[in-house]
């Protein structure tokens, strides 16, 4: 604690003349109160006035005055009178004007999460005497922004969860009275420490419940955590979902349900397959707490704010997983399937290991209202299987399936609400049999992964696709466009049978194009690529016919390309370039062209340019 006292004290400056606010941002339970209170009885009597405005959220939203019951008590506290009236929320903003710049002041305005709180309580720095500190604590980090609280600056706090040895301390305290565990019980301290996962109020909230306690008492307490989670966590973290729009409670609880552990990119992929505003609803969360994103890029949730979203869901009808909108539970699914019946369950993850194949086929066929379907871990790879006795729903918008056991979507699937499609180490050959070829009119995303059964992709019935994305599928032969009007990124990977890559007179809108290790590609033409930023071409040794029409394009890499012995003229009309990566080629002269270009850096060339 003392060390986090420090950081949010070396940002407040006691000694600087000027009005500071300062934010302390976390996870509902995570400590943001004790902080301030400790920080304020530690330095309010350095100041002329003091006040610790404690639940604003929930004091704003009970009565129609709250907001000015708050700034009487602000102005009240400050000036130590009982006299003060306030008439009206604008009649207290003027007042506070008015008065609180008589005063250097200390106020903490704890659990904010709307900005009209702020703007009643602390609307701008004039509001207050040079060398007054306001500190904010709330979930949501967008409130600190909108008020101009300066992150760069370290004026934006994030509480972290509190380690191994600080939980057993804070624990021990609640429980034992001390700092320390009492002799005996130091395993089962260890054990409800690791439920609580670092999270005071948890901690808190248990130690003192199992204060005085024997073992039995503590060892139940323990058992029931693992299916019941403990209330009162739970209705303090249900704040921040509750004052979320109903599009990003769906997003959040697609993420605790679903989502948790995907890497972020395929998770946008998916929300907005299903028809969500998947980028902003992501930002929403992390701002008010409730998700966080790692380094490398992947959706993580504190665990109890996980369990906190699956009870959500279960509590419909707990015993009753049919009627619930999203399963996860494998026993729960199987039980669902087995039993075949209409279920009103939109979106579903499965661990199919060990699962009958006919069950699934039978269950799938029951969930008309299903909307995403991810299947992994399946064991029917061995093996064809007959797809057409599988029925897909159709209201389907995001499909992921893992060792897909067959060989082409089946017949029945009508795929007019589909927008994602991705199939891992599948036994896929081409999407539809011949002569049953139907349109993805909404297909935007499609990804295949180690299909190596995959031999043709006939594109021309998915005219709105947006990115795709083929890697090692070792039988891949050809891949038809038609049309590539809103294609924005296309990746080709380790397809080793793959000769020749045509793609229509117009890719508009693609961004991206990145072709690795294609063992027999000789042939690339490119069509008008206005907008197009990365053209890579890395690793394929038989390239010998390469057309490429001129772009907006600062890079170009055409790397170990080992048959490639010239560039086409029209390469010294890509205006925007500024680098040309041949190293590994057997190109012996550039393009008479390439040398009007200002600032091209050429690189793995005998050929230098003058910048």
């Amino acid at each position: 604690m003392e060390m986090r006292i420090n950081k949010v004290l070396s940002s407040l400056e006691m000694g600087a003349e000027d009005v500071r606010m300062i934010g302390i941002k976390g996870m509902g339970g995570g400590g943001k109160t004790t902080l301030a209170t400790a920080i304020f009885n530690q330095i309010s009597n350095q100041f002329e006035g003091r006040s610790f405005v404690e639940n604003v959220r929930e004091v704003s939203k009970t009565s129609l005055s709250g907001l000015k019951d708050l700034q009487k008590q602000i102005l009240t506290d400050v000036f130590s009178s009982q006299n003060i009236t306030v008439s009206s929320v604008s009649g207290g903003k003027n007042m506070m004007v008015q008065m609180m710049r008589r005063k250097k002041v200390l106020v903490v305005l704890d659990d904010v999460n709307d900005t009209k709180q702020l703007e009643a309580l602390a609307g701008a720095s004039n509001w207050f005497k040079p060398g007054s500190r306001i500190i904010i604590t709330t979930r949501d980090e967008q409130v600190l922004l909108a008020q101009r609280v300066n992150f760069n600056h370290n004026f934006i706090h994030e509480v972290n969860l509190l380690s191994a040895k600080e939980s057993i301390v804070l624990f021990s305290r609640h429980a034992f009275g001390r700092e320390i565990p009492d002799e005996g019980y130091e395993h089962l301290s260890r054990k409800v420490v690791q439920y609580a996962a670092g999270l005071p109020l948890t901690i808190k909230v248990l130690g003192s419940f199992l204060c005085d306690q024997k073992k039995p008492k503590w060892n139940n307490a323990l058992e029931r955590l693992k299916t019941i989670p403990l209330n009162e966590t739970m209705m303090i973290l249900e704040l921040s979902y509750n004052s979320l729009e109903d599009d990003y409670k769906d997003i959040f609880l697609d993420v605790a349900c679903l989502l948790k552990g995907w890497d972020k990119k395929d998770a946008i992929r998916a929300l907005e397959s299903c028809g969500f505003y998947a980028e902003v609803g992501l930002r929403v969360l992390e701002q008010r707490s409730l998700i966080n994103i790692s380094e490398d890029e992947k959706l993580g949730m504190h665990d109890h704010i996980e369990e906190m979203g699956k009870n959500i869901v279960r509590r419909v009808d707990p015993n009753k997983p049919e009627r619930h909108s999203r399963l996860w539970i494998k026993k729960e699914i199987e039980d669902v399937l087995a039993n075949g019946s209409a279920t009103p369950t939109k979106c579903m993850t499965l661990y199919a290991h060990g699962l009958d194949i006919e069950i699934l086929k039978k269950g799938l066929a029951n969930m008309k209202e299903l909307r995403f379907l991810d299947v992994y871990g399946g064991s029917w790879i061995s093996r064809f299987l007959e797809e057409d006795s599988l029925h897909l729903p159709n209201a389907l918008r995001f499909l992921r399936w893992d060792y897909y056991p067959f060989s082409s979507l089946p017949k029945t699937f009508q795929p007019n609400n589909l927008v994602g499609l991705e199939m891992n180490f599948s036994r896929m050959v081409k999407l539809w049999k011949d002569g049953e070829e139907k349109p993805f009119l909404k297909l935007r995303f499609l990804r295949f992964i180690l299909c190596s059964k995959l031999r043709t992709l006939d594109l021309s019935v998915a005219p709105n696709l947006e990115t795709l994305i083929l890697q090692s599928c070792f039988s891949l032969v050809e891949v038809h466009f038609q049309v590539t009007s809103n294609l924005k990124e296309l990746r080709i990977d380790f397809c080793k049978e793959l000769e020749k890559l045509h793609m229509p007179a117009e890719s508009p809108k693609l961004r991206s194009l990145d072709l690795y290790n294609l063992k027999k590609l000789r042939t690339l033409h490119l069509g008008v690529t206005p907008n197009l930023e990365t053209l890579r071409v890395r690793d394929c040794p038989d390239l010998v016919d390469l057309q490429i029409i001129p772009a907006e394009c600062p890079k170009l890499v055409l790397r170990n390309c080992f048959r490639l012995v010239e560039l086409p003229e029209e390469i010294g009309r890509l205006e925007c370039l500024k680098e040309l990566d041949i190293t590994g080629t057997r190109i012996g002269h550039l393009p008479q062209s390439i040398f009007r270009m200002k600032g091209l850096r050429i690189v793995g060339s005998i050929f230098i340019m003058a910048s």
